[in-house]
């Protein structure tokens, strides 16, 4: 770990939160202050040299048939979201969570963040050249919050009152104590109201949106390509905050139906980049003609953000998973060991927990001081290894993996599950199988699958792969409409509302979330509220341990493995900046601060 990093958390971990912003500020930090003041001249991971132009091509795997990405119905490229539409508040990728502002000038909070209050920036735009006006931010906020995608849902919830105080400012109060929800309202898309005057919002369609941010949608096809090219007249484009960003003319994403065939497209020269997932194939199957040929750059980039969760989810909704001891004897008999030689050399690192390789991942052995007191009042509904201390299962290495098979046997058998010729059955004779849904595209998932089901074989259980293609996938996850699914969850330095959207109750029947195992925790959603009220860093930290040892004892999810660095082949002419941020390769980094020079 660098000490950069290192000082980053740091400052992460002991400033004082409880300083109140008693006027208008030109940032905001989730706790203590942002690391840089209001003079800055560009973000620490940014080249504010950078050359403009060029053209930059990505691989995209699926299809989309929408461009409104605000809704839950159809599906939109990411693209739009993230080129298109602004926000009031840039996020800085090189802080735990730090805002500064853009399409916002300032923000002010009260004493405990129960209000929070936005100026607008006077030059502010659309890219039709019209301003960029409250009665725009507050349409934005009342249409998400209610007719927008579940994930704006509960934010909205927590607000009492929403109001213009002046003619660029915006103050909007809260009805719970929540510190973290000015930030998470910096974070909003602000749409142009009168784009959409007449349309239904939650109708998806093919209508080119009107946004305020660096690039225009070009040209696009369905489930094909969209194509996206640099505003020159874009309003922001002098902030300090833009500085070195939007450095490229023109981002294309190109869809493949099938994930094998983006890297067959990026090694005969039709895209300009790929993300290796698999670590063997990253040491062997470099050897194209373009990569011997030294047109291509293999680089690694480490990051300190947590692993999250990724991994084979079971769908506790069916009768089949409730019972914590079939979810744990799923789990030995998952051989990760075995696993990780035969597809990755053994290179990869077992994610241990949802929060590991971080700050707010749980310590080993028994829950300790201020953890344990969050947890004890819930002693009654945790299961077993929450309080006392829970370890992913470890194989010899084997093939056969034979004593957690044993280990499997005795739970399914205190469970109600027994061989009898051959298959497993309860005491009603019933056959414990299952399904597991991949999309058709996912053929490392696949490898994996194949060689877990010869393992479950030998506890009699009956298991399958059913693949689908993306649109049947997205439709069967938003439906929670599987028995187990590979799912993965990304997790940030800073964990807040997003959290209730992953393991709250209210997505145990309501559609769309991604609480994707239909757990119901009150000791999580407690945690959840903890965070969220927080307001010095070792209580936050404190709170997101407990969290993660909700979850990882609940054995919810089989966890494959992570990368602490992302490795990135990208062809010679594309460049990034020495400086990197503490996120590594993430949201903001490519195509964000990259650049195209010979």
């Amino acid at each position: 770990m660098t000490g950069r990093i290192v000082a980053g958390i740091a400052t992460f971990l002991c400033l004082n939160s409880g300083l109140a912003v008693a006027e208008p500020r030109h940032g905001i930090a989730m706790y203590g202050e942002t690391a840089l003041s209001a003079d800055f001249a560009a973000l620490p991971y940014a080249n504010p040299d950078a050359p403009k132009g060029g053209k930059l091509v990505l691989g995209e795997s699926g299809g989309f048939d929408s461009l409104n990405p605000f809704i839950l119905k159809g599906r939109a490229p990411w693209g739009i979201r993230a080129h298109v539409f602004e926000t009031l508040m840039g996020r800085s990728y090189d802080e735990p969570f730090s805002l500064y502002g853009l399409l916002a000038e300032t923000i002010e909070t009260g004493p405990d963040r129960e209000w929070v209050e936005f100026t607008l920036r006077p030059e502010a735009r659309f890219s039709d050249g019209s301003p960029v006006t409250v009665e725009d931010v507050m349409w934005s906020f009342q249409m998400l919050g209610t007719k927008g995608h579940p994930r704006y849902l509960n934010s909205w919830r927590k607000v009492s009152k929403m109001e213009q105080t002046g003619p660029r400012s915006v103050r909007i109060t809260f009805n719970t104590p929540d510190r973290e929800l000015p930030l998470i309202l910096g974070l909003r898309p602000v749409l142009r109201k009168a784009d959409w005057e007449g349309r239904d919002f939650q109708e998806s369609g093919l209508r080119v949106p009107t946004g305020s941010g660096p690039y225009l949608i070009d040209d696009f096809e369905p489930g094909r390509f969209i194509r996206f090219k640099r505003n020159p007249d874009y309003w922001g484009r002098d902030l300090s905050f833009n500085k070195g960003r939007h450095n490229i003319d023109i981002i294309q994403y190109d869809y493949y139906a099938d994930g094998s065939v983006i890297f067959e497209a990026f090694k005969a020269g039709a895209l300009s980049t790929y993300r290796e997932g698999n670590a063997a194939k990253w040491d062997s199957e470099y050897d194209f003609p373009d990569a011997l040929a030294g047109k291509i750059v293999k680089a690694e980039i480490p990051h300190q953000r947590p692993s999250g969760m990724r991994g084979f989810v079971m769908n506790t909704r069916r009768e089949l998973f409730r019972d914590w001891r079939v979810r744990e004897a799923l789990t030995l008999a998952f051989n990760f060991e075995f696993i990780n030689q035969a597809l990755n050399g053994g290179g990869e690192k077992r994610i241990t927990s949802y929060f590991s390789n971080s700050v707010l991942g749980m310590e080993k052995g028994p829950a300790k001081g201020r953890v344990r007191e969050l947890l004890e009042p819930f002693a009654d509904e945790l299961l077993p290894g929450a309080l006392e201390g829970y370890e992913m299962p470890r194989s010899d290495g084997s093939k056969r993996n034979r004593r957690n098979l044993r280990r499997a046997v005795k739970l399914l058998k205190q469970a109600g599950w027994s061989v009898q010729d051959g298959v497993l059955r309860n005491e009603a004779g019933k056959a414990f199988e299952f399904q597991v849904l991949l999309k058709s595209s996912a053929t490392e998932r696949e490898a994996i699958v194949n060689i877990y089901l010869d393992a479950l074989k030998r506890l009699g259980v009956r298991a399958e792969i059913v693949q689908v293609d993306a649109v049947q996938h997205k439709e069967r996850m938003k439906a929670y409409d599987f028995d187990m699914a590979y799912n993965q969850w990304y997790l940030s330095l800073s964990p807040g509302n997003e959290q209730m959207l992953y393991w709250g109750r209210n997505g145990v029947s309501q559609t769309g979330t991604r609480n994707y195992m239909g757990m119901e925790s009150a000791a999580a959603e407690a945690m959840v509220r903890h965070m969220l009220q927080a307001k010095d860093q070792s209580e936050f930290v404190a709170a997101v341990r407990a969290l993660d040892r909700v979850l990882t004892s609940g054995r919810y999810v089989i966890p494959i493995w992570f990368a602490a660095k992302s490795r990135l082949a990208y062809h010679k002419g594309l460049h990034y900046p020495e400086r990197l941020p503490i996120y590594g390769d993430w949201s903001g980094f490519l195509p964000d601060v990259w650049w195209i020079a010979d």
